[in-house]
C-alpha cells in the first residue's frame, strides 16, 4: 500500500505546481523496472529478462521545478501458481487503487496480446488516468513501431500514448512531462533530496538478488529470496551479512556452484552495486540456506517480508 509520506515537504500551496503518485503496469518483463530507474536516473528496482523479477513496491521520487513525480515500481501482475504470487498479485491491485497515473507498458517488439487485453480491462475502472507507454523503442525499425503504435491506439481509449526507450532515454522527458501533467496540483509531497524512501536493507536485499539471479536465471528464477540479518558500519566500509533462501537442498548446491565458485561470483557482482548505493566499500557476507517450498508457507513468507 502506498499510504501517505511522513509529511509534506512544502508549507502551502505553491501555485502552478503538481505532485502525486504514478505507476506503470504490463505483464511480465515489460520493461517496468527499467523504466522506472531511467526516469529517477538511479537504480532503485533491480532488473531481470526473467518474468517476475519485482517482488516489492518501491518509491522512486523525480523532482522538477514544477512538479514532483512519484514513481511506484510493482510486481508484474500474473498468473499466480503459489501463495506468493497470489500475494504480489494482491499488492500489485491495491497500489493501482491508489494512484493518480497508470502508465501501461506495452513492448514494442512483441505483438499486443491476450495478457494486454486483461491488464487494460482491469486498470479501466481505476480512477486513474490511464497512460499507453509502448517501451523498448530500440528494438524496432521506424515500420514496426509504427504499426504497434497503431494497434496499442485500438486496444483502449487512453489518455496519451507515449512510445519510449529506456535504454537509449528516447523521449523519456516526455514522458515525464505527460505524466506530470496528469498529476493533481499540490505542493511537494516529499524533501527535495530524497530519491526513494524504501528502507536500506531492503534495497541491499534486492541488489543481492539480482546478483544472484544473474547467474542461476535459467535453473531457478523464482525460489531465491534474500535476507539482510545485519549491517555493521566500521569507518568508510560497511559489513553486510545477508542470507539467500531456496526451497530445496538441490537448489543451494545450484546457487553454491562448484566449490563456491558461483556464489562468489554472485558477491563480486552485488558488492560493486552495493558500494555504489551505500558510498563505502562493502564486505559481503553471504550464506545460502533452505527453507523448504517457502513461496508456498506463511510463516516463511512472513520471516521474508512478504
Amino acid at each position: 500500500m502506498i499510504g501517505a509520506p511522513a509529511a509534506p515537504a512544502g508549507g502551502g500551496a505553491m501555485a502552478g505546481h503538481r505532485a502525486g503518485f504514478a505507476c506503470f503496469v504490463g505483464r511480465p518483463n515489460a520493461g517496468k523496472s527499467t523504466l522506472t530507474n531511467a526516469i529517477i536516473g538511479q537504480k532503485i528496482a533491480i532488473t531481470s529478462s526473467r518474468p517476475q523479477t519485482t517482488r516489492h513496491v518501491i518509491r522512486g521520487v523525480l523532482h522538477r521545478p514544477h512538479a514532483q513525480l512519484v514513481l511506484v515500481d510493482t510486481p508484474g501482475l500474473h498468473r499466480p501458481r503459489t501463495l506468493l504470487g497470489q500475494r504480489l498479485n494482491d499488492l500489485v491491485r491495491a497500489t493501482w487503487s491508489e494512484v493518480d497515473v497508470v502508465g501501461l507498458c506495452l513492448p514494442a517488439d512483441q505483438p499486443v496480446g491476450r495478457g494486454d487485453r486483461f491488464i487494460t480491462g482491469e486498470i479501466a475502472r481505476l480512477r486513474a488516468t490511464v497512460v499507453a507507454v509502448v517501451t523498448k523503442t530500440d528494438l524496432v525499425d521506424r515500420g514496426r513501431l509504427a504499426a504497434q503504435l497503431t494497434a496499442v491506439a485500438e486496444l483502449a481509449e487512453f489518455a496519451d500514448v507515449v512510445p519510449v526507450s529506456a535504454v537509449t532515454g528516447d523521449r523519456l522527458d516526455t514522458l515525464v512531462e505527460v505524466m506530470t501533467s496528469h498529476l493533481p496540483e499540490s505542493p511537494p509531497l516529499y524533501p527535495a533530496e530524497l530519491i526513494t524512501e524504501e528502507p536500506e536493507r531492503v534495497l541491499v536485499a534486492e541488489l543481492v538478488r539480482e546478483a544472484a539471479l544473474e547467474g542461476v536465471r535459467d535453473e531457478l528464477p523464482h525460489s531465491i529470496a534474500v535476507l539482510v540479518e545485519e549491517m555493521q558500519q566500521e569507518g568508510s566500509r560497511t559489513r553486510v551479512f545477508a542470507d539467500l533462501y531456496v526451497e530445496r537442498p538441490s537448489q543451494k548446491a545450484i546457487v553454491i556452484g562448484h566449490r563456491g565458485a558461483r556464489l562468489r561470483e554472485v558477491g563480486t557482482r552485488a558488492r560493486a552495486q552495493l558500494e555504489e548505493l551505500l558510498g563505502t566499500r562493502v564486505h559481503l557476507d553471504l550464506h545460502v540456506r533452505v527453507a523448504k517450498d517457502w513461496q508456498r508457507d506463511p510463516r516463511q513468507l512472513r520471516r521474508l517480508g512478504f
